[in-house]
């Protein structure tokens, strides 16, 4: 039994695996995706999602504190100065893990993990669906004859009395025009005289 058992080890020592998420969490930071095996993918987001999150209190301590695990201070910077402010408003789950396969050496499951705020193409996607779904059921009526007939017959006097409002329109902008040619040359007459 499994009891207890939280940790992947990952066949490493624990100096090893260590550096090994260390280095992979600076990275995931300056890369914003990188590509790994799976089991490992699901190490490093139980790494890097605490440090994601400290980062969004900028403060000398905070720094330090992830400086300690990270050791890189480029990755510091840029996780304090950039990821932070896209991460500002969201409450956990930084990370996203993209299956793509399996190895050909070995076989190992593949991954991707992005930082969710980093892929624009996913992120327009979601933009565009979130307007369109619905949380209710996909059940719809079945329409009767009656309230087809009553839908068509409101189609149809919505046309004629856009076609009746066209005719008047005409119609007085053609009795406008008649009036103004009579007092042009009623104009004219006076002139001439």
């Amino acid at each position: 039994m499994r009891h207890g058992k939280k940790i992947n080890h990952l066949s490493r020592t624990a100096s090893h695996r260590k550096a090994m998420l260390s280095n992979m969490a600076s990275s995931l930071i300056k890369h914003k995706r990188i590509t790994t095996t799976v089991a490992k993918a699901k190490a490093l987001r139980k790494f890097v999602e605490p440090l994601l999150t400290k980062s969004k209190i900028d403060t000398t301590h905070s720094r330090r504190t992830v400086f300690s695990y990270l050791q890189d201070k480029e990755a510091v910077t840029i996780l304090f100065n950039e990821i932070s402010d896209k991460i500002a408003n969201r409450p956990g789950g930084y990370t996203r893990i993209i299956r793509t396969g399996f190895r050909l050496g070995d076989n190992a499951e593949t991954c991707m993990i992005e930082l969710v705020d980093y892929n624009e193409l996913l992120l327009q996607e979601a933009g565009d669906s979130k307007s369109k779904t619905r949380r209710g059921g996909r059940r719809r009526r079945k329409k009767s004859k009656n309230t087809e007939t009553a839908e068509q017959s409101q189609a149809q006097a919505t046309q004629t009395e856009e076609a009746s409002a066209d005719t008047e329109e005409s119609a007085t902008s053609e009795a406008l025009s008649e009036d103004e040619s009579v007092e042009k040359e009623d104009e004219k007459k006076k002139s001439d005289e």
